[in-house]
């Protein structure tokens, strides 16, 4: 891969029609979707595409699923965290020879390696990964944070091309665009799509943001907008996904409320099925009635 994507890169959901059963018509539906809201690339097997609660054989049949119906139209990229870098490279191997052109990895967890081992272990990953690496900081999930000084450093290595943060830490993120100002080629993608679009306004190459699953063509609005510097659109913008970001992300007590209002929107809209991965389940009843009155506020339908 010699271009460096920019834009909207969604974190696919996973659609399941039970526990290792992919829902295939909804997974195309979806596709179909977000590619005509004009996203840029999907990301496939990341947080929201729960892919630590599916079997080995489950997302292999699905990044094959998917590549085949994408065709080449947009890049796709695939999540190949694990704490085996066995099975990190086996799971690369099936994203190349499906078609993806790049991959992507959060830090092994369970035990909390310390920033020297983290740099160790990308360093070998990315020598034996057959297609190109991006980082992914999410500390939120793996207990630990990819300091700037190590992703600095990282960077250096010939097959680790970007990173996209989901810690949430703006200073952080604008550290490493000070930081990285001098390797345009290194692409830095924000994960909370509420900050995305003061993110491109301040250099970010794009959002990896799952609200993009729902509704595609309003976070491209704002990246374009964004790129453009038009402010003031930008600020219309944000007014709705942050709508969207109270009204569906945070319906019930879970940790896991974000993914259920991500599918849960999915399904009354009528693209995929909202079942989900063990040990998590989809909305209950009244649970889901409240996604139902969000998305006609947020539609006006």
């Amino acid at each position: 891969m010699n271009t460096k994507i920019q834009g909207i890169i969604p974190p696919m959901v996973t659609p399941l029609m039970g526990e290792d059963i992919i829902d295939v018509e909804g997974t195309k539906r979806l596709i179909e979707h977000m590619i005509a809201g004009g996203v840029h690339a999907l990301f496939l097997l990341g947080t929201t595409g729960e892919a630590q609660s599916l079997s080995y054989q489950c997302r292999y049949d699905f990044i094959e699923l998917v590549t085949h119906q994408v065709a080449g139209r947009i890049p796709v990229l695939v999540g190949v965290t694990d704490t085996s870098i066995g099975e990190s490279l086996k799971l690369a191997e099936k994203a190349k020879a499906c078609g993806a052109v790049g991959v992507v990895a959060a830090a092994p967890y369970y035990f909390a390696p310390s920033q020297q081992e983290l740099i160790e272990y990308y360093t070998a990953l990315a020598d034996q990964l057959c297609l190109p690496l991006y980082l992914y900081n999410m500390p939120s999930h793996v207990k630990v944070f990819l300091e700037a000084k190590t992703v600095v450093e990282l960077s250096n290595h010939p097959n680790i091309v970007g990173l996209k943060d989901s810690s949430a830490n703006m200073t952080y993120f604008q550290t490493l665009t000070y930081l990285l100002r001098n390797k345009p080629e290194f692409a830095l993608y924000v994960g909370p799509e509420e900050l995305t679009g003061e993110c491109v306004l301040m250099g970010a190459d794009g959002g990896v943001n799952g609200g993009a699953n729902i509704f595609p063509e309003l976070y491209v609005a704002q990246y374009n907008a964004a790129q453009q510097h038009d402010v003031n659109k930008v600020r219309e913008l944000q007014q709705q996904i942050m709508a969207i970001s109270t009204r569906i992300y945070s319906v019930g007590k879970y940790g896991s409320s974000y993914l259920k209002g991500v599918k849960c929107a999915l399904s009354v809209l009528g693209i995929c099925s909202d079942e989900l991965a063990y040990p998590y389940r989809k909305f209950r009843e009244e649970e889901r009635n409240k996604i139902v009155e969000a998305l006609k506020e947020i539609t006006g339908k």
